[in-house]
């Protein structure tokens, strides 16, 4: 671990003589002529293809600003705590995942740090996405990256070290009490107890725990309380009038909470490099060039530790066999010592049995490793010709731009053999006096490339802008833009191969805008889109956008009003066309294969034949969202409360189906042949209104800012290709995320009331398995009784956040909830039955006893599927606020400082992350079962500038 830190802080220490390095390089150059373009003053925002002033942005559009937010919020994924800043933003974007950009092009966020952002735009509007084209029409978050400035040269270096601390763990039973709990579901089931009353003693006197194993996964043995994770950051960037530069250089390292076998070795490691720059050429050609480079190498040793720790009972076998304990006297178990190639600490043999012949601790000691590596390597380039002289307010912008991601893993394996021992009685002394062998102990020396990932992403636009203002009053933007990219990617698994499909788009945007005095606004944007997923003839449509804009507090009688600074409504209509949810390619192609058998008459004979898998459609067209949407933008009492407000009613119409339920008669296809052909049909559609409100003032050296966020959010699947027996389980009419199940009734208390229901279809059913409401009165209790409980998404999520700043002191925090889902508790944590591990829930289980007070259905050692099935039994209010930071920070005073003194400014902050949630099931909330756990994080951070 020294060597690692020692290491890190060495490449940090040349980082930043590399940024001092260029920077003087750059800081020397001649310098000629004047401003770059893309550079955004703090009150203009970053939209599709430009950027406008703030109060003159029409559309559904948020923006954050990452640079600002981490003087106060410091934070490396970029994304983090957006909700809390922008209402409609759930991760999603008016509940539809959107499109990903960074500096215009498509990319993952996931390889960008936050320290490299100059801002965050969440484009929600259809009029605002819609230059972009098909692939945008559920929205974009277009991020942009750092640029350099016209001043001397700066260096602000970072360095983070923090510690994540597990919030929980499952609360599984120990070996004696799910023996015993064992031995209760065997009685319910009426079949032979297998654990004795001697073993369950014995093993909870925890006195011989080879024999008697009871192993807890989340005990010291395996586990670090805590683990750490380290990052720093060096950004050096200025200027002239000539050119300006960025250049970011980072790195991040952690380990693991496991600290078992191979896998305490595991860690994460990456290194990037980001220079971005700008280029006066001459009075009317400028250029950028932008490049990045990420590097990610991750190690974990084998062993699927996580999904075994909720799989494996405690009983179920011993991890380790000791030495110590074997017959020494009985020499084929000493030539299996001699031979074994895995002597754990000199002590031990790897334990295993007939059903768990490889298991997660062997695999962590014996199996060997994984090193994970990625490559990111991103370039862009621009030209940007100012026509002012033919035209004024002509411009020409040509960008192109290529990204080469690769992913492999180099992986060294070894098989291994494990031993189920025989236990017997030596003289008083317990000795084992055979072992069961499960596998071979192999030797190996060669690592081996396992799965690879490649891809490239190629995009271009050209856009013509014109943009003029005439006697001051008259606005007039234009713009005619050709924009697209193309993704390629292969994916080697297993070394098998895999489909090489590229996924495209190409669109020729249009925009028409005219303002009046900044006061009335109107504007034109389409896009004429293409999709090689649709049949010839439909392959090109055209997407328009309307939208209007009156800025009420530039008419007399709101304008010299002391309460209101700015109010402006907006009202717009879109319709979109798009191929995002056409899943695959050729889905208006019909096609035949040769699976089909022909059967003679006679029943004699038979023979291959061709069949029809699947109907053409020739017609197959694009499907549409249709936009209606009305903005309200405020700011009060010079600008110390701040409003925006969206409602929009979207129509998503010409989803997929293929009409076997109401439009294609049922002899059309058959369990072995289909005539049936894709079509538009399907229609859903997505209301809301999303809001934010903030409010800042200032009294003495106090400074206070909070802010509120949210979104009321309906969905409705409009039109369903479905056929039900009962109306009341049609999907159409209801919400998108609409969830059904059964009503639960309780527990049967005995056989008597189980004949007096109606006869429940899931399998035999006795006292003490869970009852349900016969919704259609037949009798019989099928999954026709399945009824609407709830909705999985939320209808309501909000964020909030808040600044307290007293001198140099600053105190952030912020958080997000949401309201009105539901979710079901059947993890395997939840649902226990058969050989499944118990968990402490199954205490409060059905017995005859406990009738009147149970909270959990009878132990079983079936599958029993009557039980285990979403209903009201299982099902819970998804309610909850997450407290997801909270960061304190000093500034030093400038008096601090020298005049000459080499460091210009300082800062020391200490930050927790995912703090707290509070919630009915918050128990729930925070443990994760089957995988790692939830963590918070607490970090302690300095920023220093020269």
């Amino acid at each position: 671990m020294n060597k690692v830190f020692i290491n890190f802080f060495s490449v940090f220490a040349v980082m930043l003589c590399m940024g001092v390095f260029t920077a003087k390089a750059q800081e020397n150059q001649d310098s000629i002529v004047t401003v770059l373009i893309d550079k955004v003053p703090e009150d203009f925002v970053n939209v599709a293809f430009d950027t406008l002033e703030k109060k003159d942005v029409l559309g559904a559009i948020s923006s954050v600003n990452i640079d600002d937010l981490l003087t106060k919020n410091y934070q490396t994924y970029t994304l983090d705590g957006i909700r809390s800043f922008v209402g409609g933003y759930t991760g999603n974007i008016w509940g539809q995942s959107p499109l990903i950009l960074i500096d215009g092009i498509p990319r993952d966020a996931a390889n960008l740090n936050a320290t490299e952002v100059e801002s965050v735009t969440v484009l929600k509007g259809a009029n605002a996405v819609v230059l972009y084209g098909s692939r945008a029409a559920k929205g974009v978050v277009l991020i942009t990256t750092k640029r350099g400035k016209e001043q001397s040269l700066t260096i602000e270096a970072r360095v983070n070290t923090g510690m994540f601390l597990p919030k929980s763990y499952p609360n599984y039973l120990n070996a004696s009490s799910y023996m015993t709990l064992y031995n209760e579901a065997s009685d319910n089931d009426g079949i032979a107890r297998i654990y004795s009353d001697e073993t369950i003693y014995n093993t909870a006197s925890g006195s011989r725990p080879y024999k008697y194993p009871n192993v807890d996964y989340f005990s010291s043995e395996y586990l670090r309380k805590t683990f750490n994770k380290t990052d720093a950051t060096v950004e050096v960037f200025g200027g002239d009038d000539k050119t300006q530069y960025y250049t970011n250089l980072g790195m991040s390292y952690n380990n693991d909470i496991i600290k078992y076998g191979e896998q305490g070795n595991n860690n994460d490691l990456n290194f990037r490099v980001r220079g971005n720059v700008d280029m006066q050429l001459t009075g009317w050609l400028s250029a950028q060039a932008d490049a990045y480079v990420r590097f990610d190498n991750n190690y974990i040793g084998r062993g699927n530790f996580w999904n075994q720790s909720s799989s494996m009972r405690p009983n179920w076998f011993t991890p380790l066999i000791p030495i110590s304990s074997l017959d020494s006297d009985n020499t084929e178990l000493q030539n299996i010592i001699d031979n074994s190639n895995n002597i754990i600490d000199g002590k031990y043999l790897l334990g295993g049995n007939n059903a768990v012949q490889t298991n997660a601790f062997a695999d962590m000691l014996a199996a060997g490793y994984i090193r994970y590596k990625s490559r990111v390597f991103q370039y862009k380039v621009s030209a940007i010709a100012d026509l002012g002289n033919a035209i004024k307010g002509l411009s020409f912008k040509n960008t192109f731009s290529i990204d080469y991601s690769n992913y492999y893993s180099e992986a060294f394996k070894e098989n291994y053999a494990t031993y189920q021992p025989t236990w017997a009685n030596m003289n008083g002394t317990d000795r084992i006096i055979s072992l069961t062998s499960y596998g071979d102990d192999t030797n190996s020396t060669n690592e081996y490339l396992g799965d690879s990932r490649y891809e490239q992403t190629t995009s271009f636009y050209s856009q013509l802008n014109y943009k003029r203002t005439f006697k001051g009053l008259h606005n007039v933007t234009g713009n005619l833009i050709g924009w697209g990219y193309q993704s390629r990617n292969s994916v080697d698994e297993g070394h098998d191969g895999s489909d090489y499909q590229s996924i495209t788009n190409t669109n020729l945007g249009i925009q028409a805008a005219y303002n009046y005095a900044d006061k009335y606004y109107v504007d034109f944007s389409g896009a004429v889109v293409h999709s090689p997923k649709l049949p010839k003839g439909n392959r090109v449509a055209l997407s328009p956008t309307f939208t209007v804009g009156w800025r009420l507090s530039g008419e007399d009688f709101l304008k010299n009003s002391s309460f209101i600074d700015n109010l402006k409504l907006t009202a717009s209509y879109a319709k979109l066309n798009q191929d995002i949810d056409i899943a695959e390619y050729y889905m208006y192609q019909g096609y035949y294969d040769d699976s089909g058998w022909y059967q003679w008459r006679d029943n004699a004979m038979g023979g291959a034949t061709v069949l029809s898998e699947r109907g053409s459609n020739p017609n197959l067209g694009f499907i549409t969202r249709e936009e209606y949407r009305l903005g309200l933008d405020g700011t009060f009492l010079n600008e110390k409360i701040i409003i925006n407000a969206t409602y929009f009613n979207q129509i998503t119409d010409g989803l997929l189906t293929q009409g076997s339920n109401t439009i294609y008669p049922s002899y059309y296809s058959r369990w072995d042949y289909s005539y049936l052909p894709y079509l538009n049909f399907n229609k859903d559609m997505r209301t809301g209104f999303d809001f934010s409100v903030s409010h800042n003032n200032k009294l003495g050296d106090f400074e206070y800012e909070v802010g509120f966020v949210g979104m009321i959010y309906n969905s409705e699947a409009s039109v369903r290709d479905e056929v039900y027996q009962d109306e009341y389980q049609n999907r159409e009419g209801r919400p998108l995320d609409v969830s059904f199940g059964y009503v639960s009734e309780g527990f049967f208390v005995d056989q008597a009331d189980i004949d007096s229901h109606a006869d429940q279809t899931f399998g035999d059913v006795l006292p003490g398995d869970l009852k349900y409401r016969d919704i259609n009165g037949d009798g019989i209790v099928d999954t026709r009784d399945q009824v609407e409980l709830g909705r999985n998404g939320s209808p309501f999520t909000y964020g909030v956040n808040l600044t307290l700043k007293y001198k140099d002191w600053t105190l952030f925090a912020m958080g997000q909830g949401q309201s009105g889902a539901i979710g079901y508790k059947n993890s395997s944590y939840f649902w226990v039955y058969g050989n499944r591990k118990y968990s402490e829930h199954v205490l409060g289980r059905w017995t005859p006893e406990t009738a009147d007070s149970a909270t959990y259905p009878r132990l079983t050692t079936t599958s029993n599927t009557n039980n285990f099935r979403n209903s009201t039994f299982w099902r819970y209010d998804n309610n909850r606020f997450d407290l997801t930071k909270v960061q304190l920070t000093y500034d030093c005073p400038e008096t601090f400082f020298k005049d000459k003194s080499l460091l210009s400014g300082l800062s020391l902050y200490v930050s927790g992350q995912n703090l707290l949630t509070l919630s009915k099931e918050r128990k729930m909330m925070e443990m994760n079962v089957g995988s790692a756990p939830q963590y918070r994080f607490y970090n302690l951070g300095l920023k220093a500038s020269f």
